[in-house]
């Protein structure tokens, strides 16, 4: 049997969109822009920068950033992501969601400034500094996720509470497209400026002194929307969630909402007594009552973020590499530094555009209508199936007349991911678990994310380079490890479908029903289900 529910609850699980939902949906949104371009703007400039440092003299080839620097350079903020979406996560149940809000925040702007600064006498100096400051920037976007998503669940209405979550996290989106769009517009301004040669008229000179400024303030630039944000984030009350259920002072979750809504609310004081003196709902992380009442939900949250972020991650990080494979990016030696920039990015660009930027908002419109299982099952199921139709074939359509062909539908990949287990891993966490527990386990899921990016990333990049490698020195055609990885990663997809039957749907209910905090004991000792 359902306890009584605080009136202040109620009011935000009744209360009509509002002003304060889109002003939160932004104020959050924003660091999600950051987090996106900070996180994928560094696949835009690796080709820069091994042709900057890692130029061998008198050769007739592009420099390349050898494959275990590569990899550090793409995945070490992947580390730094995993670690603050732990810490933060935690400290954000401990702390509150506004106290660390700006934490998170400053960390990135901070981060984001020094690595576009980061200098040395050497490249591997250069490249040691590079990934210490992007390992802090990732620490503080990890933290970003669990804060975020908890906000706004906690901030949200019942009827539209999956909308706003999942327009926080399609901010991404706008921050993948930024950094491609900013990536242009810089390396079209200094291709303009300091006219460089093709490679292979000039070997030496085609990557020109001033190349060295591109990848800088490309990396420099995703310092500023998260700065111009930060005002804001403090100025935003704490959730009334978290100070009544957690900090158990109604008075001040009372008077919060009451200024956000625009409405009286009492305090009930006494009400927040008696679920403070209740027990049976104080139980710990690692209780067997959290076990058995949401063991088997955050197994599922974790296990298909994990194998999304696989995925994902791989798509995003090494699509460059793709698309130099089936020719779709001209070969390095036929460009410039400058110019391989702009084709990379301009490739980033256009995928996003038309299919990861629709996806987000495919799933803002219909998640509270069709809900989060359906979803995230039809995702990872077009995500399998597309992914399969390009890599079994994978040699047909490297082919000149068939690569248009292969684009469309490697971005459709992308447009089913965020039109399903992407977007819907991120706000479901947020909705199920109680709410001291909240912002815990959200750090948990997308943590366990994470580690499947870092597979991901260091995955595909050996199956993708080494294994090209191995098997061209024993005669197979050019790509097949390109190929490989896509059949991987399309099992990989087809076993997120599989665990998404773990994943509890949340559609229409508030976050005391999901979690069980409304919830009577019965005779048992257990609540009802």
């Amino acid at each position: 049997m359902a306890k009584e529910q605080l009136e202040v609850l109620t009011a935000l699980d009744a209360a009509k969109t509002q002003w304060y939902h889109f002003t939160a949906i932004v104020i959050a949104g924003m660091g999600f822009f950051t987090d996106a371009y900070d996180l994928f703007c560094i696949s835009l400039v690796t080709k820069l920068l091994g042709r900057i440092y890692y130029h061998v003299d008198g050769s007739s080839k592009p420099g390349s950033l050898p494959p275990s620097i590569s990899s550090a350079v793409n995945g070490v903020a992947l580390f730094g992501t995993l670690a603050g979406q732990l810490f933060f996560g935690w400290l954000g149940d401990k702390m509150g969601r506004k106290r660390v809000y700006g934490m998170t925040l400053m960390l990135m702007v901070f981060a984001s400034f020094a690595s576009g600064l980061s200098f040395g006498h050497s490249p591997k100096a250069v490249m040691v500094t590079l990934c210490f400051w992007r390992f802090w920037l990732g620490f503080g976007i990890g933290g970003d996720y669990p804060l975020s998503a908890t906000i706004m669940s906690e901030y949200a209405n019942k009827k539209t509470r999956g909308a706003f979550i999942a327009a926080v996290f399609a901010m991404q989106g706008f921050g993948i497209l930024a950094g491609g769009v900013f990536a242009i517009i810089v390396s079209a301004t200094f291709k303009s400026v300091y006219k460089a040669p093709i490679y292979s008229v000039d070997p030496v000179g085609s990557t020109v002194p001033q190349a060295d400024y591109v990848w800088r303030i490309i990396l420099i630039f995703g310092a500023f929307p998260a700065a111009l944000t930060y005002y804001w984030r403090m100025k935003m009350p704490e959730t009334a969630r978290y100070t009544a259920l957690v900090a158990k002072n109604a008075k001040q979750a009372a008077t919060d909402m009451s200024k956000v809504l625009q409405v009286e609310i009492e305090a009930e004081e006494e009400k927040v007594e008696k679920l403070s003196e209740d027990k049976s709902k104080s139980f710990g992380l690692f209780s067997k009552e959290f076990l058995r009442r949401h063991g088997l939900h955050l197994l599922g949250t974790t296990s298909t973020w994990f194998l999304l972020d696989i995925a994902f991650y791989s798509q995003n990080l090494f699509q460059k590499d793709i698309f130099s494979a089936i020719g779709w990016i001209p070969p390095a030696p036929t460009m410039n530094a400058l110019e391989e920039v702009y084709f990379i990015a301009r490739a980033q660009t256009l995928i996003a555009l038309c299919s990861t930027v629709p996806g987000y908002w495919f799933t803002v419109a219909f998640i509270d209508h069709m809900g989060r299982f359906a979803i995230q099952l039809m995702g990872f199921f077009f995500m399998t199936v597309f992914m399969f139709a390009i890599a079994i074939p994978y040699h047909h359509w490297s082919l000149h007349k068939n690569r248009i062909w292969f684009v469309v539908m490697y971005a459709f990949t992308f447009f089913f991911a965020n039109f399903g287990p992407n977007a819907t891993t991120f706000v479901v966490p947020a909705e199920i678990f109680p709410a001291r527990l909240r912002s815990t386990c959200h750090g948990i899921s997308a943590a366990s994310g994470k580690a499947g990016a870092i597979i991901g990333a260091f995955g595909f990049l050996y199956l993708a380079q080494n294994q090209d490698k191995k098997k061209a020195d024993a005669g197979y055609p050019a790509g097949i490890g390109v190929r490989n990885s896509l059949i991987v990663l399309g099992v990989i997809n087809l076993l997120g479908m599989l665990f998404t039957f773990l994943v509890p749907e949340s559609k229409g209910k508030s976050l005391e029903e999901m979690s069980g905090e409304n919830e009577e004991e019965n005779e048992e000792g257990t609540a009802p289900v």
